[in-house]
């Protein structure tokens, strides 16, 4: 399974529906991923240009794709970016490719 970084910035018309009923979003996504044959890893919020980053893992990027695609329909999101993360594992077996090959840089 690949883990994926998904960002998220809610539209003003979601934050206004939140607070007036709270709810944990988690448990939706969770069921979600579930669903499309992923799973939330978590569900965290924070400061900045995103209000908040799930980790999913996934079987495949179509998979990871079907549950953002899921996600964003609603229409309550007016941002979000989803990121492929790798193992320290999957980068040094990279490096190790690259470094047999070689390339020359334009000049």
């Amino acid at each position: 399974m690949s883990l994926y970084m998904l960002q998220f910035a809610y539209t003003p018309q979601a934050w206004a529906a939140l607070t007036k009923t709270p709810a944990n979003r988690s448990e939706g996504l969770g069921k979600l991923a579930q669903q499309l044959g992923g799973k939330l890893v978590g569900l965290y919020y924070c400061h900045g240009e995103y209000d908040g980053v799930a980790l999913l893992e996934a079987p495949d990027d179509t998979t990871a794709t079907a549950v953002v695609l899921a996600a964003v329909a609603p229409g309550h999101l007016k941002a979000n970016r989803t990121t492929k993360l790798f193992t320290p594992e999957e980068v040094m077996e990279a490096m190790r490719k690259a470094g047999s090959a070689s390339y020359q840089a334009p000049s």
